[in-house]
């Protein structure tokens, strides 16, 4: 029987209702240079993947010259703290959940893929830094979610083995990596599915208690 001694959160779409402020940021970028991700293929093919990964697809798929790449990931990015510096703001249900969880004992980590600097200010203007003992950033590892590589290094990270861990995971790329770390996976449909008694109904489910 599995004891779970941390949970690990996803960003977007799990702890921060961020998925339209990257998804917006993104096409803003690309519209400067008349391209556009629909909304479709953002919910089936883009959703929880890194920018750098979806410029690679645009360039595949739809032409977008690579020389490009850097210039739209910056502006994405600058368009993305925009949205955050307006829009991010504590939610007492997710504070309240960690603060809870900490108290209990549990460690605390969060692992996006989006990049280090938005995950670390999105963290601090949600108050939801201090209850963490680290966060890791797609900046953070060689190759990002799909792969396993982000969880296990937090796993590592955490001192623990992967069926200790439980992970809070909402999208399909972000799933896949959970599960191939050994981790077991929450899965939520939406932030406000991250509350207190449901992730300790998990965690008792996990552990076999009624």
């Amino acid at each position: 029987m599995d004891r779970i001694k941390a949970v690990i959160f996803d960003m977007d779409g799990v702890l921060i209702e961020a998925k339209d402020w990257h998804y917006d940021a993104l096409n803003k970028a690309l519209g400067l240079f008349g391209l556009e991700i629909n909304r479709y293929d953002h919910l089936v093919t883009y959703d929880g993947l890194p920018t750098r990964k979806k410029l690679e697809m645009l360039s595949a798929e739809n032409g977008l010259p690579k020389k490009l790449h850097d210039f739209i990931n910056r502006m994405k990015q600058a368009y993305t703290m925009e949205i955050v510096h307006s829009q991010c703001k504590p939610v007492f249900q997710h504070e309240y959940a960690l603060s809870k969880l900490r108290l209990e004992g549990y460690k605390l980590a969060v692992c996006s893929n989006s990049v280090r600097n938005s995950v670390k200010v999105m963290m601090e203007k949600s108050s939801l830094m201090e209850y963490l003992e680290f966060y890791l950033s797609n900046q953070d590892v060689s190759k990002g979610k799909p792969d396993p590589e982000m969880y296990l290094k937090a796993i590592k990270m955490l001192g623990l083995q992967p069926k200790e861990c439980l992970v809070v995971e909402d999208n399909e790329n972000g799933i896949k990596a959970a599960i191939a770390s050994g981790a077991h996976v929450m899965k939520v449909d939406s932030v406000e599915d991250v509350y207190l008694m449901n992730i300790k109904r998990h965690i008792k489910a996990i552990e076999g208690e009624k």
